[in-house]
This record gives C-alpha cells, structure tokens and sequence, in this order.
C-alpha cells in the first residue's frame, strides 16, 4: 500500500509541483490551500506525513500543528513544517507544537523526495519495549500506559519514550537520541531534546525519566 501525503501551502504553484513529485515516487497525495481545510482533509484522508507551510493566512502552520495533534487518529502522522529560507522563525516554537522535523524552502523536488522517504523511513522505527505495570506502550494502538491511565503522545514524544523504554536504566546520550529519534540528517536546535522530554514529565510524571547532567537521559522503570 503507498504511504499517503497531505501538502498544506497557500501557493498553489508550490503544491502543484510538490504533488507531481511525490506521485511520480508512487506516493498518494492529496493537497489543501490553508490550514482549516488541512485539519478536514486530515481527519478525512489520514494520512502517514503532512508537509505543513508555516507562513499561511487564517490560521498558521503552528496552530494547525496544535489541532492535529489534538486529534487520537492523526497521532502517528509525521509532520514537517516547510519553512521559508531566512524566515523569522522559531524551531522551538514548532517542536513545541508537535513538528517532527523542518525542510526549508526552496528545495529541489528530488531532495525533497528524498527527504520526504527518509522521514517515512524513521517513522517506521521499532523498538522492543519494556513492560511494566506501571509504563508501558500500545504499539498496535499507538498509545502510552502510564499507571492505568491512556495517554496520547505526538509522534516524537512517542517515539522517544519507545527508545528510553527498550532500555530501562540504561544512559542514552544526546546523540544517541539525535541519531534514533530524528536521524542524523536532521537540522534541529539543541533544545530540542529538552522540550521533548519537559513534555513527556508533564504527562507521565517526573518520576520516570533521570536526566543526567552533561549526558543525557534514561528511564527508571520500578514495579
């Protein structure tokens, strides 16, 4: 089955182009003007990655990120915010809002493809996990088990988790977590792993993730 794609821009010309692209790769594609439509079209279509222009009129690609993350069927979707060369913009800001990664644009349409599969392809990323009575994961339904309660993650925080659960204990540093959450290939600022992980606290608790200092980070996993 080919993976499926939502394009979010207010420039057509850039969609049309972006659209040609990717469904010559064989990927099924579909295409929405601003961020309202994006949010129906998402909920309708469900798709595997969204490319998300952040600079669009009505609603911008920041609050569009915030909506779709809200949404428990659109949880495992990739999203990468297509970002202006030069713009004024804060990564932080989107990571917070539950992005996944950015490409800058103007980008040629075969680095975009092949940045497009490489997203696809750390998406696909498995982990075996711990399992606890207390912290574990529902991968066939892509939700975290934390102390009887269900709890929805943005993909990146999941993503996370997964890799701290496979080894409970255990320091990953902050290239490990580059290297097997984002992949080295990503362009992302040096607090991101920080805001990941200040979001994981705030919903599964602080007691569950140990920073240590100058390192990186692991899970204590008690029954």
């Amino acid at each position: 089955m080919s993976k499926k794609i939502l394009l979010v821009d207010d420039e057509a010309d850039i969609l049309e182009l972006i659209k040609y692209n990717l469904e010559k790769e064989g990927f099924e594609v579909k295409m929405a003007y601003n961020g309202k439509k994006a949010i129906k079209v998402a909920s309708d279509f469900i798709p595997d990655l969204i490319l998300l222009d952040v600079m669009m009129p009505e609603m911008d690609g920041v609050e569009t990120c915030i909506e779709l993350r809200k949404m428990p069927s659109l949880s495992h979707v990739v999203i990468a915010f297509l970002t202006a060369r030069g713009e004024d913009y804060s990564q932080i800001a989107g990571f917070e809002a539950g992005a996944d990664d950015y490409i800058t644009k103007p980008i040629k349409p075969r680095v975009l493809v092949s940045k497009v599969k490489a997203l696809l392809r750390r998406s696909e990323l498995k982990a075996d996990t711990a399992v606890s009575s207390k912290l574990s994961i529902d991968e066939a339904r892509y939700v975290v088990l934390c102390e009887g309660k269900e709890i929805v993650l943005p993909k990146k925080e999941f993503e996370l988790l997964r890799l701290l659960l496979s080894k409970p204990g255990n320091v990953f540093t902050r290239d490990n977590i580059f290297t097997a959450v984002w992949g080295n290939d990503a362009v992302v600022g040096e607090r991101t792993i920080d805001v990941h992980i200040r979001k994981l606290r705030e919903k599964i608790g602080d007691d569950y993730i140990s920073t240590i200092k100058g390192v990186g980070y692991k899970l204590i996993l008690e029954d």
